[in-house]
């Protein structure tokens, strides 16, 4: 039996078939995510209810009642004050629908889990660790109502801490199910095989991806993008006033929304003359075709995620351009997780 052959016919397939069809969700629920919060949707529902909340309004006085609960909190009495219940529908949908699909996540996420575990598809050692992303995202929702929370009576919006800690966490959840994912496709090799040169700036580089999502949540927690929209210069400077102006200076890095918008550009810059690095290390030294082209597609991934980042900035934040940024995001974190599992030990063994 050939090599195609043995995949075509791998146990494991309907199994990684899965749990990428799984990441796909994940990857549109962050990004309804993002609507959310642009659209200021995201304190619509002001209750955590884990098994009758994905009921909707449906009557009159379901809506009323739900509209009601809302004009009690900050948000409506400092910013939507006055707001049409029609409004009203509007933002509660979106929130309803991030909502909705992280449970539908987990639904598609546990059935195949426990159907693959009866039928022995899921093995002894992947058990284990498909079980802890279970966990993690029963943690996350619980993570995402602590979030919410923190606007419901004291602030007009949700904390940026916890909305980091909210969208760090989904990224984390994904980066572990594509990475066994991807895992599926290489059969077992010795124990000692060598990565491909790059794997450990890859890792690097995977790690600096990472930062800057959760630098982003911070700019978008405090709508930090909304000033200074011009490029290359922040207010006419390479490094403007105002940059270290809060006491204790750590608060700076998380509340000083134009250290914020500094640090996500910085950050930028030098990720991406990471990635020019790392894919010519990549493309001139290593032979391999999966490696190559993995490294290319990081490095066109941000590129475009980095023109699109200035775009948004210039054009001062629309919700069109933000929720591709956004997106464009997590995609980007998708491709270095590849990129980075076809340069490991693991996939060296499959060569």
């Amino acid at each position: 039996m050939t090599t195609s052959a043995a995949r075509i016919d791998s146990p494991t397939d309907p199994v990684r078939v899965w749990l990428l069809i799984v990441a796909a969700l994940i990857f549109v629920m962050v990004s309804i995510g993002g609507a959310t919060r642009l659209t200021g949707s995201g304190l619509s529902i002001t209750e955590w209810q884990p098994v009758m909340g994905v009921v909707p309004p449906f009557t009159d006085a379901a809506w009323q009642e739900a509209f009601d609960k809302y004009r009690q909190i900050p948000q409506y009495q400092h910013v939507n004050k006055g707001m049409s219940l029609a409004a009203f529908k509007f933002i509660y949908w979106w929130e309803w629908s991030h909502r909705f699909l992280a449970r539908l996540v987990g639904v598609v996420f546990l059935v195949p889990f426990i159907f693959f575990l009866a039928t022995g598809r899921i093995g002894r050692s992947l058990a284990p660790k498909l079980g802890a992303v279970f966990l993690l995202g029963g943690l996350q929702g619980f993570i995402g109502w602590y979030m919410v929370s923190s606007g419901l009576a004291e602030r007009v919006s949700v904390s940026q801490y916890r909305l980091a800690l909210h969208l760090s966490l989904a990224i984390l959840i994904l980066g572990a199910i594509l990475w066994i994912a991807f895992s599926l496709r290489s059969p077992p090799g010795p124990q000692n095989a060598s990565p491909l040169p790059g794997y450990a700036t890859g890792k690097v580089l995977l790690a600096l991806v990472f930062l800057q999502v959760v630098a982003g949540a911070f700019v978008a927690g405090m709508k930090a993008g909304s000033g200074y929209n011009t490029w290359p210069l922040m207010d006419g400077r390479v490094i403007p006033d105002g940059l270290f102006a809060m006491h204790p200076r750590w608060a700076n890095l998380f509340e000083n929304a134009i250290t914020v918008q500094f640090n996500h550009r910085l950050l930028a810059y030098v990720l991406f003359a990471a990635v020019i690095w790392q894919t010519s290390r990549v493309v001139q030294g290593i032979g391999e075709g999966a490696a190559r082209l993995s490294a290319v597609a990081l490095l066109a991934a941000i590129l475009g995620q980095t023109l699109l980042g200035i775009w948004t900035l210039l054009a001062r934040v629309p919700i069109e351009l933000a929720l591709a940024h956004q997106a464009g995001a997590v995609a980007v974190f998708w491709i270095a997780v590849w990129h980075v599992h076809v340069l490991s030990p693991q996939r060296a063994t499959a060569r």
